[in-house]
């Protein structure tokens, strides 16, 4: 029994190279430091089916990591922090877990051992061991550059207009 997936015709390409390389490529090490370099990141997380108890209860940790930080730009990395879990099953039956990161803290370290290690020094160990065992395939990071905003006013030449407010008539 097949899935089938409806993807408008101009965006199957990126569909097909995002599942590719997040399913069957590169997988940098889960170890290396996360900094992005871009107006918005994400970071893929492919997790084991029978570890995502436990990816989820350090991601519960990390959350409360980043609220306990007196640090103003991991305060403001938390802001635009998110992280989805794919509906559907990949190959081999593992979770895709996606941090989005929008917008990106171009100064921050988005590494998560780093994080839990501010906030839990004692616990560190347990809990990046916990996170670590339960990746089935690594982590893919991916910077992105804003080129439109569809919900955003247009200035001239269509592009995104710097101040909305002074593009309305009066």
């Amino acid at each position: 029994m097949g899935v089938t997936v409806f993807v408008p015709a101009i965006g199957r390409s990126f569909v097909v190279a995002v599942l590719a390389v997040v399913f069957l490529g590169w997988a940098p090490n889960v170890h290396a430091q996360r900094a992005l370099s871009a107006d918005a990141g994400l970071i893929f997380n492919t997790i084991k089916p029978d570890k995502t108890a436990d990816f989820e209860l350090v991601m519960g940790r990390l959350k409360q990591a980043l609220q306990m930080s007196e640090d103003p730009t991991v305060k403001e990395m938390a802001q635009g922090w998110k992280v989805y879990k794919s509906v559907e099953p990949g190959p081999s039956g593992n979770v895709l877990y996606v941090w989005i990161m929008d917008p990106a803290v171009n100064t921050g370290d988005y590494t998560v051992s780093k994080i839990l290690a501010d906030a839990f020094p004692m616990e560190v160990q347990e809990l990046y061991q916990t996170f670590s065992d339960a990746y089935a395939s690594g982590q893919n990071l991916v910077n992105l550059q804003l080129i439109q905003s569809f919900g955003q006013a247009m200035g001239p030449a269509g592009m995104i207009a710097l101040d909305p407010v002074a593009e309305q008539p009066e």
